[in-house]
């Protein structure tokens, strides 16, 4: 079963920024490419963008810049899929929600896929903070260590 990413609403949910960044984009790709990497799921993520950027694989996904409009390039994923009832797109928007519907496709909440595909909520912004200190008292045990 295919899973179809909406890039573009899901970089503005999950990096909570109206204008992403090279980074943001970056980011989420790693995210959700580290999140698959523990099922044997597979995901292509759609991005808005000309036909000049190549398409990418990192492990179960795959990124794909649209060459236009994302929302049109999975559209047409679900009409091509070879069983487009099982082809499942993740995306909050409510219009390209009603085109998979009618497309035969199936629509799934971003938090439902984070929920799926990894513990704990959808990815945050920015690194989180490390305490040097605790990881010196943790390695500083010798029970933590391997023989």
């Amino acid at each position: 079963m295919p899973y179809f990413l909406d890039g573009n609403n899901l970089i503005g949910l999950v990096r909570k920024t109206a204008r992403p960044s090279p980074a943001d984009r970056q980011a989420l790709v790693g995210e959700i490419a580290d999140r698959l990497r523990r099922t044997r799921a597979r995901a292509t993520i759609f991005f808005d963008g000309g036909p000049g950027e190549r398409p990418a694989s990192l492990g179960p996904l795959s990124v794909r810049a649209a060459g236009g409009s994302a929302d049109d390039a999975i559209v047409r994923a679900v009409e091509q899929a070879p069983t487009p009832a099982e082809a499942i797109v993740v995306t909050a928007d409510r219009e390209l929600s009603a085109r998979v519907r009618s497309a035969g496709g199936k629509v799934v909440a971003p938090e439902r896929f984070f929920e799926r595909f990894g513990a704990g909520e959808a990815p945050v912004a920015g690194p989180g903070a490390v305490d040097v200190e605790e990881w010196l008292r943790y390695f500083a045990d010798e029970s933590n260590r391997d023989a």
